[in-house]
């Protein structure tokens, strides 16, 4: 085992100050029975601990670091913006720029709000169908996480799941009442739920493919069909692309599976591992939206000019080179090929990876709530005191970068073979 003495000694620390020594739940670790690694710094595709520990990073900060950490583009676009103000609370062009990249390979995206989170987008997007169709109800679901907002805590995946958190404590049952459930990949629940309560839903939620009960894909038909229930009931259908988008194509999953949605959020990838997040779609649906119209939400620091260079440069970067996806799809296929060798369960959607440890073929919540954790823990300990990172959670997403190299992967693959 890896020496982490340091670490150990500013988790005690940390604990002092912060729930569980930490500022969110899966960084802590509990899941796979260690105490969590302290990063002193990252470049490429590598994270080195204060204890001077070197790992292969697959978390990449939980997906924007695409083009792998402390890119040098990313970097001096950050640097030079910093230097003329850190923020305004005032316009400037860069959102302006910003906004006409995200709409260039989002064309279903006709006008946006940049916002600071992912959680953020999603609140907003939801507050403005609800705005725009007169009705209250949502339909979400089961294991997709869609932010820490209330009304969305309901059946959530990712933390909750880690952490044996079915929903969470402090959410009145009036913040969930309007919020529908259905399992995914069961389009006859879908349908269900839109014959009880369809002329009072105003939008379905959606991950296009889930990454937060481990990577689920979207079985054939199911975002079709979707989309022609949206439309049958005149609500909206939202594409929640935090993690999806500019990561399994340039145009997100929409482009992937060619279902265009009404609304969209975007972030992670978006920001360039900076605090940016945006929410947009239809304009007569964005154009409900304070001060043109009666919904109302703002931000001190959306539109960030720090945060916004960092996503210029991120998008730009994954602009110069046609291939960049067909690298990510063949680094990612080897390491899928390795863990499907030892006999895991493993689904893969371009750099979105996750094993599961069941017999089951993973298509929904009910399947991935059967995996054994415990043989996941193992895994991950010993991926850890082999030098790679990867998330401590089984549902959780294992993500590839530009900046994992050959030999990284070749590394990886050997480590995963000799798993047992």
């Amino acid at each position: 085992m890896i020496s982490t003495d340091k670490s150990n000694e500013l988790y005690k620390k940390a604990c002092k100050f912060m729930p569980a020594g930490v500022n969110s739940p899966v960084r802590a670790f509990k899941s796979i029975d260690r105490n969590p690694i302290f990063i002193d710094h990252a470049k490429g595709s590598k994270i080195y601990d204060v204890d001077g520990n070197e790992y292969i990073d697959y978390v990449c900060s939980w997906g924007p670091n695409i083009l792998g950490h402390a890119c040098d583009e990313v970097l001096e676009a950050v640097i030079s913006s910093a230097q003329k103000g850190l923020t305004f609370g005032a316009c400037h062009e860069g959102e302006i720029e910003l906004a006409e990249l995200i709409q260039k390979h989002f064309p279903s995206i006709k006008k946006l709000r940049l916002v600071n989170s992912g959680t953020e987008a999603v609140m907003s997007a939801i507050r403005a169908a609800r705005g725009f169709t007169g009705r209250d109800k949502i339909l979400k679901f089961e294991g997709c996480y869609h932010g820490h907002s209330d009304g969305l805590l309901v059946k959530a995946g990712s933390g909750l799941m880690t952490n044996s958190m079915p929903s969470s404590s402090g959410v009145p049952v009036g913040y969930t009442e309007n919020t529908l459930l259905a399992g995914f990949n069961d389009i006859s629940e879908v349908e269900q739920a839109f014959i009880r309560h369809g002329k009072e839903i105003a939008c379905i939620i959606v991950e296009p493919v889930a990454a937060n009960m481990g990577v689920v894909p979207p079985e054939k038909g199911f975002l079709e069909r979707l989309r022609e229930l949206a439309d049958e009931y005149e609500c909206l259908l939202i594409f929640d692309e935090v993690i999806t988008g500019f990561r399994l194509s340039i145009g997100g999953a929409q482009q992937l599976y060619g279902v265009t949605p009404d609304l969209t959020t975007l972030g992670k990838i978006v920001g360039g591992g900076m605090p940016l997040a945006a929410y947009g779609g239809r304009e007569d649906v964005m154009n409900t939206v304070a001060p043109l119209g009666s919904v109302y939400q703002a931000g001190t620091l959306s539109g960030n000019p720090v945060a916004v260079s960092a996503g210029i440069a991120t998008i730009k970067a994954l602009e110069k080179d046609n291939s960049i996806y067909d690298e990510l799809e063949r680094k990612s296929k080897k390491i899928e090929d390795a863990m499907t060798l030892i006999g895991l369960n493993v689904n893969r959607v371009g750099s979105l990876i996750t094993p599961f440890f069941t017999e089951r073929h993973v298509k929904s919540f009910d399947d991935a709530s059967l995996c054994n954790t415990a043989e996941f823990a193992h895994f991950c300990r010993y991926l850890l005191d082999n030098g790679i990172y990867s998330a401590p959670s089984q549902f959780e997403a294992m993500f590839v970068s530009l900046a994992h190299s050959d030999k990284d992967i070749e590394y990886t693959c050997d480590v995963i073979s000799k798993f047992h």
